[in-house]
């Protein structure tokens, strides 16, 4: 059955009770209020309060006033800056614990023949990952020239009910699968012009992301390394660059090895960090998936706070005034 939760459609079981959703949502033990249909519920009723079907929940705690970090898609608002993908995992339950870990709202998925269950017996991929609960990004993974892409682009479209948000990679080649930036600027000015809200992946190529921009894609993804090598990011010099020149957000995509990359690119001014391969083949992708979350979360604090200036020799954090020698 479905319900709202503070504005979103989301569904669950039979039975489920305000207990239920509040462990789903990762907010047992920690102090908040609860509205359900507009009467206030007491904390002590939590676990006791069965849902019905089209009721409303609106769940709310105290922030600190300015303190809201969200980030803007598309006209959309994301609080998580970690988005994942869905490849690599030994099968869909691990998928699903790994993205559940890793906070993310944004899940990026591959359009192909057998990858999201048409075969018969074949599991969902949209069953484990709903379209209810996250923004599903289909994206042009294995595309080598501007009509695969465009082709899959629509496909994704009518598969998600006429989903808008894509992410665009036209690649070059199977060895390094860089992006073929002239090919990638072609179909990004075809896919704008036919309504798509555009994610693009591209290389570290300052130039290259504000023609991007200019296009009008609603997002700039440069890479931080080869896809899959989990190098981190090669050069964060450009990335910076990048992201002082932009004017939409810039999330690094493709390269990153564990959590101190991700962190990097937060520090750098990244919008966010989209990965894959960096959970998907960690010895525990479901550690690993929580350990890029914090890494997000550590390196934008980082990159908010300002860090110190590097200086060429020490400076001593203790006073010398005083000393009794």
């Amino acid at each position: 059955m479905k319900i709202s939760v503070n504005g979103d459609n989301r569904e669950y079981g039979e039975n489920t009770t305000v207990a239920d959703i509040v462990s789903d949502l990762d907010l047992t033990g920690k102090r908040i209020a609860i509205e359900l249909n507009k009467e206030i519920l007491p904390f002590n009723q939590y676990a006791e309060q069965k849902i019905s079907a089209n009721d409303s929940l609106e769940i709310v705690q105290a922030i600190g006033g300015g303190q809201d970090d969200s980030f803007t898609l598309a006209g959309q608002t994301f609080n998580s800056r970690l988005l994942v993908g869905t490849g690599k995992y030994k099968d869909m339950k691990e998928t699903q614990l790994a993205i559940e870990a890793s906070g993310a709202e944004i899940v990026t998925v591959a359009i192909r023949r057998t990858n999201i269950g048409q075969n018969p017996g074949e599991p969902n991929l949209l069953e484990v990952i709903s379209p209810d609960k996250y923004t599903i990004l289909p994206n042009t993974a294995g595309c080598y020239s501007v009509e695969e892409a465009l082709r899959t682009c629509r496909l994704g479209r009518e598969l998600l009910g006429g989903h808008k948000l894509v992410k665009l990679e036209v690649l070059a080649d199977q060895k390094t699968l860089f992006p073929d930036v002239a090919e990638t600027l072609i179909a990004a000015e075809a896919l704008v012009k036919d309504g798509f809200d555009v994610m693009v992946y591209t290389n570290d190529d300052p130039i290259a992301a504000k023609r991007l921009e200019d296009i009008g894609c609603v997002a700039v993804m440069p890479l931080a390394a080869p896809i899959g090598s989990g190098l981190g990011i090669r050069n964060p010099y450009n990335i910076l660059t990048i992201v002082e020149n932009a004017n939409v957000p810039i999330l690094v995509d493709a390269g990153v090895g564990t959590a101190s990359d991700a962190a990097l690119a937060m520090e750098l001014g990244c919008a966010g960090v989209l990965m894959n391969t960096a959970i998907a083949a960690a010895k525990d992708p479901v550690l690993m998936a929580s350990a890029m979350k914090k890494g997000i979360q550590a390196g934008r604090e980082a990159y908010l706070a300002g860090r110190m200036p590097k200086k060429r020799f020490a400076s001593a954090s203790s006073p010398v005034d005083g000393l009794f020698f």
